[in-house]
């Protein structure tokens, strides 16, 4: 004599609320998700922490930072007691055949802030060897250039030679930009 192992079924009511329940589950996760995001997001947008350089002898040139999309290197130099300017700051264009893909604008013409759509790249602090209390401070900012263009159906972006002059004639197509202020 065998018997058959019983088999429980579920009424309809049961299975309605185990669903119910598994919604609400994932709708939970999803909204601790979604804020965990909105918390962490703003925390990374933040700014970028200072580099803190060796310290420099005044009359000394060094560099600050190299701007390899632009082809452009930061020396800097402190200047002997007495000067006028504590701190200069010049901008070197790389040798050989750098190819720059990007420009490069000087801080009185370009005035970059945040308000202006640039965004602060890099903070470098150089101390004073001389005078271990005193720094310059050199902030290096980027701003954006042209988006990329629309992608077509085959996921392919593609230029067409008559709309790639219009966007240049436009001006469109401009570069990314760097910056850098004392």
């Amino acid at each position: 004599m065998s018997r058959r192992p019983s088999v429980r079924h579920q009424s309809p009511v049961a299975g309605a609320q185990a669903r119910s329940r598994a919604a609400f589950r994932q709708a939970f996760l999803l909204v601790l998700l979604a804020t965990a995001l909105a918390v962490v997001v703003p925390l990374r947008a933040q700014e970028p922490a200072a580099r803190v350089g060796a310290p420099q002898a005044p009359g000394a040139v060094h560099t600050v930072r190299q701007i390899p999309e632009a082809c452009v290197r930061l020396e800097g130099s402190y200047a002997q007691a007495g000067a006028a300017a504590p701190y200069a700051l010049q901008v070197v264009p790389l040798g050989g055949a750098c190819q720059p893909r990007a420009r490069y604008v000087g801080a009185e013409q370009a005035q970059p802030s945040a308000a202006a759509g640039w965004t602060l790249n890099d903070v470098v602090k150089i101390p004073e060897a001389a005078c271990p209390g005193r720094e310059a401070v050199v902030q290096v900012w980027r701003k954006s250039g042209a988006d990329a263009p629309a992608r077509d159906g085959q996921g392919q972006a593609r230029i067409y030679l008559e709309q790639g002059r219009g966007q240049a004639a436009a001006g469109a197509s401009r570069l990314p930009q760097y910056s850098a202020v004392l």
